[in-house]
């Protein structure tokens, strides 16, 4: 068992629920994250004592969303939602995208401290990428609006696949300002998901939409 980490919030009961077996891989990332990211750059101090809440369990909300099949992720960075991702569904591929070497470097060893063997990590840009075969579906955290991810990201997914974007509260307005976007890249059947109602305090809302 890992010591505690200096300022690291509490596991949250909705921790267990939406982990579950898979809680003790999820649970060792976020000590680590914890442990090294400040000194590594991945993420700030003030993350540190809502990582678990503001983090972790908004990129495992994803989870009950993925295929089982190729899913990229863009600007994979600290493994948010690479990694969650990957630890909750070992039933998925996860292809993480991140160009800059030393997150790659702490892609590469995190997924071999967690003994994760459904990880692919891909350094380069995701419009510069070589992503063989298509990808099933991509996602992104925290990374451009709609306006901008859609066309580096959805090249990257076959048809029929799926884009699944984490966004915040004004994904609505996004989705408004990018609708040529939408239309110039073959997304159909767009929505926005609200997920962890009755989980969580602060909901994670998605874009999602296929691609035809």
């Amino acid at each position: 068992m890992s010591s505690p980490v200096d300022g690291l919030e509490p596991e949250p009961a909705a921790a267990a629920t939406l982990f579950g077996d898979r809680l003790d891989v999820v649970r060792q990332y976020t000590h680590d994250l914890a442990e090294f990211g400040e000194e590594l750059g991945l993420i700030g101090p003030l993350e540190i004592p809502r990582l678990w809440t503001r983090h972790v369990i908004n990129s495992g909300l994803l989870a009950p969303l993925l295929v089982e099949g190729r899913v990229g992720d863009i600007g994979s960075g600290a493994g948010l939602p690479g990694l969650v991702l990957a630890a909750a569904r070992p039933d998925a591929h996860l292809v993480l995208i991140e160009p800059m070497e030393r997150r790659v470097e702490w892609l590469q060893a995190e997924t071999s401290r967690l003994g994760l063997t459904n990880v692919e990590i891909v350094r380069a840009r995701a419009e510069e990428a070589k992503i063989t075969p298509y990808l099933d579906q991509i996602t992104a955290r925290a990374v451009s609006a709609l306006s901008k991810l859609i066309p580096i990201a959805a090249p990257l997914v076959k048809t029929g696949g799926e884009v699944i974007f984490l966004k915040g509260a004004r994904v609505a307005e996004e989705v408004s300002a990018a609708r040529k976007v939408i239309a110039k890249n073959h997304l159909v059947d767009v929505e926005i998901l609200e997920l962890g109602t009755g989980l969580v305090e602060e909901t994670t809302r998605v874009f999602r939409a296929t691609v035809d």
